[in-house]
């Protein structure tokens, strides 16, 4: 339709929505690794023997889809001299009052600095995950280097977990946003209003 502009193709929706998916998978696993508490979600994966088995690989097919992800969104998140006037009205932002903001364009300077804590803790996932994946590489590695690692993961971990439930709550509270996921396309007056400098670019082509 006319008045709808593509802001996601089915190739970055179905990547988005696969590493969605495993970061849940990933999610409940490690934290029933993490806690007595939480050993009970070990059941959805079979219990404690498949949960250790299966959590590090779900942790690597995350990474990878991941980084396909960021490789194609990573030249839309460079921050500007725009992104940090935005963020000097921040105050304008979380009371919806976006007229007298810097122009935005394909992301807001929120969603950049998302984008590349994201990138951070998927890093420091990764590495420290191998170092304390005790099947294959944990043996490579000193007792003070594993537990680094461990408190490392954890960390990361903590972080991501924050970090989606904040990416959630915005894609919820901007009205329009996950639709623009599930189904690749927002109005153009969504455009103009929350992405005015995309909105132009995409007009121009």
């Amino acid at each position: 339709m006319k008045h709808e502009i593509e802001r996601y193709n089915p190739a970055e929706r179905s990547n988005h929505w696969a590493v969605a998916i495993l970061f849940f998978l990933a999610g409940l696993s490690g934290l029933a690794l993490f806690h007595p508490a939480l050993f009970w979600l070990g059941e959805l994966f079979g219990g404690g023997v498949w949960t250790r088995i299966l959590h590090p690989f779900l942790g690597v097919a995350m990474f990878l889809l991941f980084l396909v992800m960021a490789l194609r969104f990573a030249r839309h998140n460079c921050l500007t001299a725009s992104d940090r006037r935005w963020l000097g009205h921040l105050g304008d932002v979380l009371h919806n009052r976006e007229e007298g903001l810097p122009e935005v364009g394909r992301y807001n300077a929120g969603q950049k600095l998302l984008f590349w804590a994201l990138v951070l803790c998927m890093l420091v996932l990764l590495a420290s995950g191998v170092v304390i994946w005790r099947q294959y590489f944990s043996h490579a590695f000193a007792i003070g280097q594993i537990r680094f690692a461990a408190l490392a993961h954890a960390t990361a971990a903590f972080v991501l977990i924050t970090a989606i439930i904040v990416h959630i709550y915005a894609a919820i509270w901007i009205k329009g946003s996950l639709g623009a996921m599930l189904y690749g396309k927002v109005s153009r007056a969504w455009a103009r209003k929350h992405h005015p400098g995309w909105a132009k670019e995409v007009e121009r082509k």
